[in-house]
């Protein structure tokens, strides 16, 4: 089972082979994470687009971590320790479920594989816990790199809400996708 940053995960680091990725927490809360919130190139298939972010509101949303079984993770540079994105984990511990979330919000890593190995590290780890049966992940049809790193992951399309969300005045598709622990 996962558990929430008062717990002993929350001593958890996870080594990838270009990143790290350590819990998240307030000292994280800084003038480049909230850069990258407020960044529209950076939130451009987020709904986060829609609000404007500040030091409360990240708070905030930290802990909503807290006494629960999600968590959120940053990603790390390997070799600076700099930050360079986050990534979620929402769990179902009912139904043995995590819904996994990421974003790179530091644009100059784009394209160079840091995205591909922190979810390929951090969905191998949550699907890996005790108890998780499958990891779901979703996307607007128009984000092509998130599409490739789903894929490349080994997850499989599982459905298609049409035309669900309005991405520059279009209606885009949202997929979903899902990956089975083998075990």
């Amino acid at each position: 089972m996962l558990h929430s940053q008062d717990s002993p995960s929350a001593l958890v680091k996870l080594h990838g082979s270009k990143v790290v990725l350590q819990p998240f927490t307030e000292a994280d809360i800084t003038d480049s994470y909230l850069g990258w919130l407020n960044n529209a190139a950076v939130m451009r298939y987020s709904n986060q687009r829609f609000q404007r972010h500040d030091r409360q509101n990240a708070q905030s949303y930290l802990a909503t971590f807290v006494n629960s079984p999600n968590l959120f993770f940053s990603i790390c540079d390997r070799a600076t320790a700099q930050a360079l994105g986050t990534l979620t984990a929402y769990v179902s511990t009912h139904h043995g479920t995590v819904d996994c979330g990421i974003m790179v919000g530091e644009p100059r890593v784009w394209g160079r594989g840091i995205g591909q190995d922190a979810w390929d590290t951090w969905t191998a780890w949550c699907l890996s816990r005790p108890g998780m049966r499958k990891l779901t992940a979703g996307t607007l049809a128009c984000n092509i790199g998130m599409l490739r790193l789903i894929e490349r992951s080994g997850m499989a399309l599982e459905a298609v809400r049409r035309e669900q969300e309005l991405v520059d005045g279009r209606a885009e598709n949202v997929q979903l996708y899902a990956k089975f622990n083998a075990g």
